[in-house]
């Protein structure tokens, strides 16, 4: 019966490749290839940028830290560009899912760091217009994944900002002061928490959200990207 289904859904509703349009899958063998992993060994364990080796980069070096480590999935260029503007801008939830699961192994790795996941919250009003919140989608897999609890709405925000890609580095900083708020912190109290986010650019937006937590009792911040800039 569920066969038999797929195949009428199939027929209606075909499947296309979230970065190149091909039908057939959520996401094509040629395009899932083109994918880069960071490879942690060969990157900053804070921001995730590629230095060769595991050390801090001189940025993480200057900055103040809010989150202990920062674990990635893919650097976001070509192909894997398209299939995050798939998920997050054409309601490809079908195309979040599937990145996540290309990195479970990663995932796993991981899940001894952690205690609870909490995905940066967006505005009522953009989850209205989107339909969903592309950082829960992601927190979902990995909590599938992992067996560890999700807590959507422990954190909050609380302000509408601008988007950050139209913004300048210092605007950016700017932009996302003060926007968290944080509900039911009993929840977290002490606990590790995986703070999950779709696209790392500056990281401006995670050090915010993993100050607010920390301020209300969270007793470690690890940051997850499902993607990040290659530089």
């Amino acid at each position: 019966m569920h066969n038999l289904l797929r195949s009428v859904l199939d027929i209606f509703y075909p499947l296309y490749c979230g970065a190149c349009n091909t039908p057939g899958s959520a996401l094509c063998e040629t395009c899932i290839d083109s994918f880069r992993i960071v490879d942690q060994k060969e990157a900053c364990p804070i921001c995730g940028r590629p230095i060769g080796k595991t050390i801090l980069c001189g940025a993480c070096m200057e900055q103040k830290r809010t989150y202990s480590h920062g674990y990635f999935g893919f650097y976001f260029e070509d192909k894997l560009r398209d299939t995050i503007h798939a998920f997050k801008f054409r309601g490809r939830r079908d195309v979040g899912r599937l990145l996540v699961r290309l990195i479970e192994a990663k995932i796993r790795g991981i899940a001894h760091s952690f205690d609870v996941i909490v995905p940066i919250p967006v505005t009522w009003r953009r989850l209205m217009e989107r339909g969903f919140n592309q950082s829960f989608i992601i927190g979902e897999e990995i909590a599938k994944i992992t067996g560890k609890s999700i807590y959507p709405s422990v954190l909050v925000k609380t302000k509408k900002t601008r988007d950050q890609y139209l913004l300048s580095r210092e605007e950016r900083r700017k932009n996302v002061k003060g926007i968290f708020s944080v509900r039911n912190e009993s929840s977290i109290e002490g606990k590790k928490v995986l703070l999950v986010d779709d696209l790392f650019t500056p990281g401006y937006t995670a050090r915010e959200a993993s100050r607010c937590l920390i301020a209300r009792s969270a007793g470690e911040v690890i940051l997850f990207a499902l993607a990040r800039t290659p530089s």
